[in-house]
């Protein structure tokens, strides 16, 4: 009777224990896409701010180019 105890209550803690692995691992599978996720968010903010930049640099490079060249056609027309 002993020994069929022992091994009803081998039997539970092994279904115990394999219950918690399986918790643990989705717990770890939820938390490894989370950070994916947030790794992702994070290359897309750096792409969308070197994008802002780059288009802001080529506005204003224009708008240098534009002023210099307008000047230097007035002074071609009047000089």
């Amino acid at each position: 009777m002993r020994m069929r105890q022992s091994i009803a209550s081998f039997e539970q803690d092994f279904v115990e224990e394999q219950r918690q692995d399986e918790a643990r691992r989705d717990a770890l599978r939820r938390e490894a896409a989370k950070r994916s996720r947030e790794r992702a968010r994070m290359r897309e903010q750096q792409r969308s701010t070197l994008r802002f930049v780059a288009l802001t640099a080529a506005l204003l490079g224009t708008a240098v180019l534009v002023t210099v060249l307008m000047f230097q056609a007035l002074l071609w027309v009047m000089g």
